[in-house]
């Protein structure tokens, strides 16, 4: 079997997973962003395939499999093809017409449906493939995590009614649940955001990126090795650098309650917005000369009081048009939920250029009073909670003090800024916390988005023409071996002979993305009776249903189990210096437990220590 492991880890890689995956001999690179599924990685793929298809059969979704060379011209038609941006595979063929790879495939499957159905009577309808999809990333990165190519499960659901959609969604929702749990991972349903998918209410699925920090998470010791305690300060160090030195390789982070269900992408998360009572304003405005004041904290610093009264303005491009975001101090501003808000498809920042045409004055001068009537100023709610702020005057090096909202400026109030760990939960229970994740799933409910735009219409039971209405449901398939072995990653440790102690990663795969069930290895091939009793063993296990990895290979018996520490199987069975008595060790890979037994009881052990 083609399983090409490496001594070292692989230098390029930042992130556990994808160092692991290439040590163990899961995966190659074939160019950036582009990798080979070798057949460690492609039996793991497999049976998230089976425990996919087997959840959603009970929701009735049903598979297919659409192209994954598109026309361009459903993408126009949708509107996507010019606002999809760069990372869209674009190509022609030999006729000059137009084509791309498909990143996703709402167009293709709402087309099937304008042209199969035409009445509610024909609906729901709800459709799922699993197949590679192409984005062609300016920075691939961090293994499967960010690629050019990857497998993904995209299932579509066509409705007559929103009500349809909401069962549909909710089995979707369960579905996926029982889905990553059957996989063993770690993960959180979260509120997220809909992005270049189009459509309003939307939930993402993150696996949890576990922290470096808590040894007990993440070492597995040998026999040898009683406990944690057991093992020298200056070892126990070392082992805190070599967990500490990979990259936590959530892609998200994840703002969750400490006593709530509540959770969401930090795109996404609001806290528990409070208005406060207004004091009357005591001051009028007045233009103050503020030299090298271009922070909020040199402004702070200045005028001797606290950030939380000065007001942040920043300029921004919404679809061509400025708009001014304002927030109080150092908030960040959250571009996600201001171009949400403007239903724009595109906001970017403004340049220094665009500020001093547009307001008058470069960045950190910048301020809401006085500006044309045509510029919309958004501002965070906690804004209007203000009295006498200081703000940008639009001049260069000077500012406003006595800054009033609803005197001095109007603006709309709404939540724009980025929350902070510790604030309230938004439905009043518990605070904020951050983690780190990685995102394995997202359905969204599309409306009618794509319908409207591609004319696709029913009759429904009244007669009238309605647009049908979609729901879109994504996994990525690729990526969750990396979200598995992030959060099934081990460093291994022993203690040889000599009393000194070792350790190396390897991965601790859950039961049902094993490649293998379990992993037989040969100590010596030379010999025969060790040869026989481990042909007598596999052929027990393959009867009773196992699949079985058999190491039978000429080589040292420290390569053959370094090599089992990688690969990561839940079962090591080693015939060794024993097989002439007929016994073998069992070795459990979570907890690095192992027993003797004889050969006869093994498959009575193996039912007890697999329950």
């Amino acid at each position: 079997m083609l399983i090409p492991t490496l001594r070292e880890m692989p230098s390029d890689a930042q992130v556990i997973s994808h160092a692991l995956m290439v040590r163990a001999g899961y995966v190659r690179q074939i160019s950036a962003g582009i990798y080979a599924y070798l057949p460690l990685a492609n039996r793991t793929i497999e049976k998230f395939k089976t425990i996919m298809r087997q959840e959603f059969e009970k929701i009735g979704a049903v598979e297919m499999l659409a192209p994954a060379l598109l026309t361009a011209d459903l993408w126009r038609e949708s509107g996507r093809y010019d606002t999809y941006g760069d990372d869209l595979y674009k190509l022609k063929n030999r006729d000059n017409s137009d084509f791309i790879l498909g990143p996703t495939h709402e167009e293709t499957l709402t087309v099937l449906i304008r042209d199969a159905v035409k009445s509610y009577k024909q609906l729901p309808l709800n459709v799922y493939q699993i197949q590679s999809k192409y984005r062609d990333e300016k920075r691939p990165r961090n293994g499967l995590l960010r690629t050019r190519e990857f497998i993904m499960k995209d299932g579509y659901s066509f409705h007559p009614n929103y009500e349809s959609l909401d069962i549909t969604y909710e089995d979707y929702r369960k579905a996926y649940e029982a889905i990553f749990k059957r996989a063993g991972l770690d993960f959180k349903g979260i509120i997220g955001d809909g992005g270049a998918m189009g459509g309003k209410d939307s939930q993402e699925f993150m696996a949890i990126t576990p922290e470096r920090t808590d040894l007990s998470r993440w070492l597995v010791l040998d026999k040898s090795i009683a406990s944690i305690d057991d093992i020298p300060e200056d070892v126990l160090e070392n082992i805190k650098t070599e967990l500490t030195s990979w990259l936590v390789s959530g892609e998200d982070t994840i703002a969750y309650s400490t006593a709530s269900s509540y959770a969401a992408n930090l795109e996404m998360a609001s806290d528990a917005y409070k208005p406060k009572t207004k004091v009357a304003s005591q001051n009028q405005l007045e233009k103050i000369e503020t030299p090298d004041c271009k922070t909020i904290d040199a402004v702070s610093e200045f005028f001797k009081v606290g950030e939380e009264e000065t007001i942040k303005t920043l300029l921004l491009i919404a679809d061509e048009k400025p708009v001014v975001a304002l927030l109080v101090g150092n908030d960040q501003l959250n571009e996600v939920k201001l171009k949400n808000y403007l239903g724009a498809d595109f906001l970017d920042t403004a340049s220094e250029d665009d500020a001093k045409a547009i307001l008058g004055a470069g960045f950190g001068s910048l301020g809401p009073v006085n500006l044309a009537e045509d510029i919309r100023i958004i501002a965070d709610r906690k804004v209007q909670d203000l009295t006498d702020a200081i703000a940008g005057a639009n001049q260069d090096g000077y500012h406003f003090t006595g800054v009033n909202p609803g005197r001095d400026f109007e603006a709309e109030y709404v939540d724009i800024r980025e929350v902070k760990e510790g604030e309230l939960s938004p439905d009043g229970q518990g605070t904020l916390q951050f983690a780190r994740g990685i995102e394995i799933g997202h359905i969204f409910k599309l409306g009618t988005r794509y319908s409207e735009s591609m004319n696709v219409h029913i009759l429904d039971e009244n007669g009238h023409s309605v647009p049908v209405i979609m729901g879109c449901y994504g996994i990525g398939v690729s990526r969750i071996l990396s979200a598995v072995i992030e959060q099934h990653a081990r460093l291994f440790v022993n203690k040889t002979p000599k009393g000194d102690f070792r350790y190396s990663w390897g991965i601790n795969f859950p039961k049902e993305l094993a490649p293998f069930d379990v992993h037989l290895i040969t100590v010596n091939v030379k010999d025969q009776v060790a040869n026989d009793l481990t042909q007598t063993i596999e052929n027990q296990l393959v009867e009773k249903g196992y699949e079985v990895l058999t190491d039978d290979r000429n080589e040292r018996v420290g390569s053959k189990f370094s090599d089992s520490d990688l690969i990561g199987l839940p079962i090591r069975v080693t015939v060794g210096k024993k097989a002439q008595e007929g016994i073998v060790e069992v070795k459990i890979k979570s907890s690095g437990d192992s027993i003797e037994v004889h050969a006869y009881n093994l498959i009575e052990t193996l039912e007890i220590l697999t329950k």
